[in-house]
């Protein structure tokens, strides 16, 4: 009786934990930022919870919104895609808002996708959403939060 007590207890924590986790990622603070003529409505995930969540667990998104993740220091930066059910592309981003590199990543896998160079941001939008946009390698994206590292 202890034994099932003790496991519906640690099922109950594990559901308020994915709960609080649908919950922070869809109440993020939002930021504008752009990509040519294109506007992208971005939630941030900004500390060390809001990234580790970041897009798990949602099973749609909005064509213009995205979620970028900001970073304290510009570093090397791998992102994977366990609990995450959407396919992504995740656009790594210098201080100055250039798009190092983009990376397409598979739903559910732990494939590990890095920036080519160092970078304080990540940009996740749907996959497909650069190339339909013709947005790549070396084009810069703008908004507040590039400008204040100019």
């Amino acid at each position: 009786m202890f034994q099932r007590f003790v496991a519906l207890l640690a099922l109950s924590a594990s559901l308020m934990t994915f709960a609080h986790g649908q919950e922070a990622q869809t109440n993020l603070q939002r930021v504008k930022l752009s990509a040519g003529m294109y506007q992208i409505d971005a939630q941030v995930a900004q500390t060390p919870e809001q990234r580790q969540i970041g897009l798990m667990f949602r099973k749609e998104m909005p064509q213009t919104e995205g979620m970028i993740f900001v970073f304290e220091q510009p570093a090397t930066q791998c992102f994977w895609m366990k609990n995450t059910l959407l396919p992504l592309t995740a656009a790594f981003v210098a201080d100055d808002g250039r798009i190092v590199n983009l990376a397409d990543m598979k739903p559910l896998t732990e494939e590990s996708h890095c920036s080519e160079e160092p970078v304080r941001f990540v940009l996740e939008m749907n996959q497909g959403w650069f190339a339909k946009k013709n947005i790549k390698k070396g084009a810069k994206l703008g908004g507040e939060l590039f400008a204040a590292r100019r």
